[in-house]
């Protein structure tokens, strides 16, 4: 597949996905930047790991600011845990952490999991 093609498809898929759909897609991408700037820091490319530590903070951001403590009593302690995640992803950043990498992971696997199934779940209701 191009890479145009490939950006077609993936803007498709945004495009017409619910919005459980683009919150798992968000933490899906989140988890694999994480892996990958894990496994770059370990590898010793600080750069690469840097590219990918941003573009996991920008995803951060974006689920950070979808919160509606209004809707949901639980925004609070979500939005806690993600400016503690944006933190770590900073100082790994600065400092080439590579277990400061492992422990964000640590925290966003299970959530993807866990937003993952309850997509899935209201996907189910829906149908």
């Amino acid at each position: 597949m191009t890479a145009a093609l490939r950006a077609r498809y993936v803007n498709e898929s945004v495009a017409t996905a619910s919005p459980q759909r683009l919150l798992v897609m968000l933490y899906d991408r989140l988890a694999l930047d994480l892996e990958r700037a894990e496994n770059a820091l370990l590898d010793g490319d600080r750069g690469a790991a840097s590219g990918l530590l941003m573009h996991a903070q920008d995803i951060v951001l974006e689920l950070h600011s979808s919160l509606n403590p209004e809707v949901w009593e639980g925004a609070g302690a979500l939005s806690s845990l993600y400016n503690w995640l944006y933190g770590e992803m900073v100082l790994a950043n600065v400092k080439g952490d590579p277990r400061r990498v492992a422990d964000c992971r640590g925290v966003v696997e299970p959530l993807r999991e866990a937003w993952a199934e309850a997509a899935a779940i209201l996907g189910q209701d829906a149908g």
